[in-house]
């Protein structure tokens, strides 16, 4: 008898998983199509009519902290999960039918599954802006078709171009910050104005704070706290969080979030890269990568260990000596390039993430600005201004003088592809004497 009940109790135990499983994966597929509706509601870019919703961005962050993001709806128990999403589709739908306007609710909630970049009547670039919108509009529409045709070219070939994102591994995603308060997906891109992107994305997540207050000017963020990879929620901490099912999730957020990326002429990201860690002391760089240079190609069988004693001496990398550790066989073949010089499409994976908006630092100022008034935030913080010694792309030819014509040639087909995605002209000055 005892060991009959044993059975009939394991029994039940097997019924009890099967049925949370089958909890979890229903609460997938509805988190799929409507999980993340409410987060989407507040931004410019979606085809609703956000006077009748309620606006995340209007919220301070004493009051967006108070709030359940989905990101918490996701983390709490499948119970309750399913009766957020229940009550948020419910409440929603009464106050649409209390006002007479089911029909406009129900168009609504069919625009949240497909946002598209279609803005709000009456927006406003302000008084220092040199494009109008229609202008503004236009480029961003211009350099979206260039990566899709530069992508649906079969003649055009390029590391993991053919591969679906299901194949990306989960390494190659730690560019991907997400902000689940406001239903955004930034690729940051090193010596792209990364540093001020990076300070925006934590004053809108208020990911962290000082003295338990969220920052609100994000040039208060340090400089070590901006960088500090734990302050950022990047697609890659997915695994962590949601194991087997995180493809799946991160599928969900870059179908319903606004995702963006700024990009540079591959060739003077590369001369600010130099300028930026090997022209300043930088003890990380110099142990990793300078050190190594400084053998191979400046005939220094032994540097000196430190940054101070090596800048002391007047010893440093050249240029060259960069261009010839990228070009260096052994480097393409056995090292992954460093984030800082690894090249663009590589680290945001454009051809299988369908991007909303692609700024250029050409274009700063002007793409900032925009990008923030598109995505409703624009008075919750303000981009920083620029740098007085950013890196001019009329240095080219003076940074690459001293480089072999042959250098030159090969290097462009190293970073081709970021020319070719992103829109830049083959700088046809350096590849021919």
């Amino acid at each position: 008898m005892h060991l009959h009940k044993m059975r009939i109790s394991r029994v039940f135990q097997i019924c009890g998983i099967m049925a949370s499983v089958l909890m979890i994966l229903l609460i997938i597929v509805y988190w799929d199509n409507v999980g993340t509706a409410h987060l989407y509601l507040h931004t410019a870019i979606s085809k609703i009519q956000v006077t009748h919703l309620r606006s995340m961005t209007k919220l301070n962050h004493d009051q967006l902290n108070s709030k359940k993001t989905v990101e918490e709806r996701m983390l709490s128990s499948e119970a309750d999960i399913q009766n957020d999403l229940e009550l948020t589709y419910v409440e929603n739908t009464n106050r649409y039918q209390g006002e007479g306007k089911s029909h406009e609710m129900e168009q609504t909630f069919n625009a949240i599954s497909v946002p598209s970049m279609e803005k709000f009547q009456g927006f406003n670039l302000g008084i220092n802006a040199t494009k109008t919108k229609s202008e503004l509009e236009w480029i961003q529409n211009e350099r979206k078709q260039k990566i899709k045709d530069v992508c649906a070219d079969s003649s055009i070939m390029f590391s993991g171009k053919n591969r679906s994102f299901e194949d990306i591994p989960n390494h190659e995603l730690g560019n991907l910050i997400v902000d689940d308060q406001h239903g955004i997906i930034y690729c940051y891109v090193p010596k792209v104005a990364c540093t001020n992107w990076k300070r925006i994305m934590i004053v809108l997540s208020a990911s962290i704070t000082k003295q338990g207050t969220p920052y609100h000017d994000p040039l208060e963020i340090p400089i070590d706290a901006v960088h500090y990879p734990p302050n950022h929620y990047t697609l890659n901490n997915f695994k962590k969080r949601y194991g087997e099912f995180s493809k799946h999730v991160m599928n969900i957020k870059l179908k319903k979030y606004t995702k963006f990326l700024f990009v540079r002429e591959p060739f003077v990201r590369l001369i600010s890269a130099f300028r930026n860690k090997f022209e300043r002391k930088d003890q990380g760089f110099y142990h990793a990568y300078a050190r190594r240079m400084l053998k191979l190609y400046a005939n220094y069988s032994d540097p000196p260990p430190s940054v101070d004693e090596a800048f002391s001496a007047g010893i440093k990398p050249t240029f060259s000596n960069f261009i010839q550790y990228l070009l260096d066989p052994r480097t393409v073949e056995n090292v992954r390039f460093n984030e800082h010089w690894l090249q663009i499409h590589r680290l945001c994976h454009p051809r299988q993430i369908n991007y909303d908006f692609i700024g250029k630092l050409e274009s700063l100022d002007e793409d900032s600005s925009y990008l923030l008034k598109l995505l409703d935030v624009e008075k919750l913080v303000q981009f920083p201004p620029g740098l007085s010694n950013r890196t001019d792309r009329n240095w080219e030819e003076n940074w690459f003088s001293k480089i072999p014509l042959a250098w030159r040639k090969k290097l462009y087909e190293l970073y081709k592809h970021d020319f070719l995605v992103f829109g830049y002209p083959k700088p046809t000055n350096l590849l021919f004497d």
